[in-house]
């Protein structure tokens, strides 16, 4: 029984393959296109998960589709004739492709796949619930969704027990704390839908003074979790921005303009509104496990990659274990939709191992043998030496000790926005810096960013005061107290972005400036040459520890194939490239030349 699921026509596209109930293939459309986050029809992916297993279109039993479109022009008609006449252009700017496509989904199937067979769709919520209970190790678990909105919910609770899940409760649009926190994006000059990580990373840096002003104004959180908001301060329902006129006025001014200096402002902002969504989140987690009663939780929805507010939730809340869908935005939705066709419509039954989830480590993605790097490789004559096996990672860790900051490309590409290892750039977290060479040279982005640390599962509490599992760089933990670096008087007085360069532990490079970390653990079971280079690197060193950040530089999707990451590679400082057992080093290199059709040359093979 094959079923693909779908995502499409919003944002972060996607397609995945689930074989008899496994997930044997996904992907996002934006590793073929080149267009981040790409909201067209995943037509690149879903050809890539069919071609991985030797199959074709008419091998697909079902066709399922994440959201109902039908139910989400309802939201939008009501939205219209609720705000009329205000709403008119923001309507009027949709229109065009709701009847074009999003209308039509069983039609745009047709003709975009050949598919002949029947198309079923989830709702929103159900397939991010379907994407966090059904890969997870639990038989049974609390299910914690929140995004922005889908149909109309944009929160929901439920459970899930054996084959089957329920929601509890719902909250629903124009109520939305994803929608707050994606105001706060907007206001602070980031952008929505994708810049709410830059919000979570810019907290650390301010003071929360706008929380009460948040709660007075803004939100009515209950005890419960539930919530209500304010709507004369946002402007989502019936213009193209997020906030209006009395937002500024409650915020000291108007919205910081996209890539101006950042101030205290927006620090103090971003720290306020990440406290207000951590209480959120952990009232909801309490009312889910006093009527629940369970032990364990999964979670989904974009907030659901907040992982500070994840940390912050297994540390303090009454869960004893958490499992969160990696690809939990709406890329995931195509997994939780597969799913919920093979064991909740078709009632298939679920067997799980409490020791690891069936989401394969989310290496779900392409892969390329060495024959097939080189021959695109060879394109661009690139200068290269073969190594392998504990020799690569030896060749790799040494370059690494040398403060060399490497690409690494390797095995299958990963399925979400996190790099796990395969294609992941990486550095010294010793170097004092690391930090700033990756940010400003190689990645081209804001100072303030953190970097994750990778690090052996076995040493993993020598480092953070944290002991769980965390393969998917989806929980932020302190650094131990004894390895942070005691500041100084001066630096004590310091504010804002002035506290990025004073070194806070023996691995600066990784800790950010309130001595938290975005962690990833690895185990040779699960993650075998990267747990190796790993083991190399703290062989020559003593540290087990490696800064791992995502293979591509800002405004661009995490790299695909061999000849996007040469071309990343030689686009940046970057000092060397590691494909598969291939070994290049930029001095190497000749010179870089942009060519336009580059791009089109390569085929997934």
């Amino acid at each position: 029984m094959n079923i693909l699921g779908i995502s499409a026509f919003y944002h972060d596209s996607a397609a995945c393959l689930v074989v008899d109930g496994k997930i044997v293939a996904a992907a996002q459309e934006e590793r073929f296109t080149r267009k981040k986050h790409d909201p067209e029809f995943p037509k690149n992916a879903a050809e890539y998960c069919l071609k991985s297993q030797g199959l074709t279109i008419d091998d697909v039993d079902y066709v399922a589709f994440y959201d109902k479109p039908l139910l989400k022009f309802e939201r939008l008609l009501e939205t219209y004739l609720t705000t009329a006449p205000q709403g008119f252009t923001s309507y009027a700017k949709s229109l065009p492709m709701w009847l074009k496509h999003k209308l039509w989904i069983p039609d745009t199937i047709k003709s975009e796949l050949g598919f002949k067979g029947e198309v079923l769709f989830t709702e929103h919520h159900q397939s991010h619930a379907g994407s966090a209970f059904y890969p997870s190790p639990f038989q049974n678990a609390a299910i914690l969704t929140i995004d922005g909105v889908g149909e109309w919910t944009t929160n929901s609770l439920g459970i899930g027990e054996g084959n089957k899940f329920r929601i509890l409760r719902e909250i629903k649009f124009p109520h939305s704390i994803g929608l707050l926190y994606s105001a706060f994006t907007y206001f602070t000059g980031f952008k929505v839908n994708s810049g709410e990580y830059k919000v979570m990373g810019l907290a650390p840096y301010g003071e929360p003074k706008y929380v009460q002003k948040i709660y007075d104004n803004l939100i009515d959180l209950k005890d419960d979790g539930s919530y209500h908001l304010n709507l004369k301060y946002f402007n989502y329902m019936q213009g193209l921005s997020m906030t209006n006129d009395g937002f500024d006025a409650l915020f000291d001014g108007p919205r910081r303009k996209p890539e101006s200096p950042l101030t205290q402002r927006e620090m103090d902002l971003a720290a306020s509104i990440q406290v207000v969504v951590e209480e959120c989140m952990l009232r909801q987690a309490n009312y889910l496990h006093k009527e629940t009663g369970l032990e364990n939780l999964c979670m989904a929805g974009g907030v659901a990659l907040n992982c500070v507010g994840n940390g912050k939730l297994l540390r303090n809340g009454p869960f004893k274990n958490i499992w969160i869908q990696p690809a939990a935005g709406d890329a995931g939705g195509a997994l939780g939709a597969a799913l919920c066709v093979w064991f909740g419509y078709l009632d298939k039954p679920r067997v799980t191992n409490e020791k690891t989830d069936s989401q394969s480590q989310s290496l779900l993605g392409p892969e390329f043998t060495d024959d097939q790097a080189i021959s695109q490789l060879s394109q661009f004559g690139a200068v290269y030496r073969r190594a392998s096996g504990d020799e690569l990672c030896s060749v790799a860790a040494d370059l690494l000790a040398q403060e060399k900051v490497v690409g690494w490309f390797q095995g299958r590409m990963e399925f979400g926005p996190r790099a796990l290892g395969n294609r992941s750039i990486i550095g010294d977290p010793r170097s004092k810096n690391m930090q700033a060479t990756m940010n400003l040279k190689i990645k081209f982005r804001e100072s303030f960013r953190p970097f994750a640390p990778a690090v052996l599962r076995e040493d993993l509490s020598k480092y953070f005061e944290l002991d769980y599992d965390s393969p998917y760089m989806l929980l932020v933990a302190p650094v131990r107290e004894e390895r942070r670096v005691k500041m100084t008087a001066d630096q004590e007085k310091l504010f804002g972005i002035a506290k990025l360069n004073v070194a806070k532990s023996d691995l600066p490079a990784i800790t950010h400036v309130d001595y938290s970390a975005r962690i990833q653990t690895v185990t040779a079971q699960e993650h075998p040459r990267f747990y190796k280079l790993l083991s190399a690197f703290k062989q020559k060193t003593g540290c087990s520890v490696l800064v791992n950040t995502s293979f591509n530089v800002r405004g661009e999707p995490i790299v695909c194939t061999p000849a996007d990451a040469y071309a990343c590679f030689m686009r940046t400082d970057m000092d060397a490239l590691i494909v598969g057992d291939i070994v290049m080093l930029k001095e190497e290199q000749p010179k870089w030349q942009e060519r336009e059709d580059w791009l089109t040359k390569f085929e997934l093979d």
